[in-house]
Parts: C-alpha cells; sequence; structure tokens
C-alpha cells in the first residue's frame, strides 16, 4: 500500500504545509475544504453556496484518490455559526443523503472570516 499526497493547487496548501488529501491503501483523508473555488479563488457570501463548493472540491479530491462521496465514512462540518447549518441541510442531502456517513458539526472560528463552512470527510474505497 502507497500512500499519496493530493493537491488541489491552493495556495493554502503550501503556506500551511498540508494537504488538500491523503491516500493510503483503501483510506482517504480530505482535510478541512472551505467553500474556495480555487480555479478563481472566490468565495460566495452564501453559506449555503459555499458548503456547495465544498463539496465539489472535496469531490475531486477523492476522485484523485480512486475514490468518490459514495465511500464517505465521516464527515466533520465545522461553522463559526451553528445557527448556519441548517441552511446546509439541502446541500449535505443532496451529496450525502443517500451514504449517510457518521458525522459531527462543530461551531468553531475559521481563519478567515469569509468562511462560513469548512467540511473534512474520511471515505473507505470499496473493494
Amino acid at each position: 500500500m502507497t500512500r499519496r499526497l493530493i493537491s488541489s493547487g491552493s495556495p493554502f496548501e503550501a503556506t500551511i504545509g498540508y494537504s488538500r488529501a491523503v491516500a493510503d491503501g483503501d483510506w482517504v483523508f480530505v482535510s478541512g475544504t472551505t467553500g474556495y473555488d480555487y480555479s478563481t479563488m472566490t468565495i460566495s457570501d452564501s453559506v449555503a453556496e459555499q458548503a456547495e463548493q465544498c463539496f465539489k472540491n472535496i469531490a475531486w479530491a477523492l476522485e484523485q484518490a480512486g475514490a468518490s462521496l459514495a465511500d464517505a465514512v465521516r464527515v466533520t462540518y465545522v461553522l463559526p455559526r451553528g445557527e448556519d447549518f441548517e441552511a446546509c441541510w439541502p446541500v449535505t442531502r443532496k451529496y450525502l443523503g443517500d451514504v449517510r456517513p457518521a458525522a459531527m458539526m462543530i461551531e468553531a472560528r475559521l481563519i478567515d472570516p469569509k468562511m462560513k463552512i469548512e467540511i473534512e470527510v474520511t471515505a473507505k474505497k470499496r473493494s
């Protein structure tokens, strides 16, 4: 089994010193991912739109590792304002409603005030 680092090319990864995801055997660990569109380095003001972009970014990272959101076994949501989480439920249901991984939501300040949600996913590729 080989360990593989996956980078989105985001300047945050190089500056802080982490990978968007790490694939190790059948496991894929996707770092906390925010709603930045890395192709334009823009972020929406809407928490739901940020959640949508988070899942697009996570799906891309999983794809690079030969996995998908269907392989998700755990998801952690971090929001500076816990009361904003309900606005994200239609988005979380769209991407994970059939998968139903173990989940947790944490209310905590994020590094940039523009960020309204950060999502971390652990996946196990199906044999």
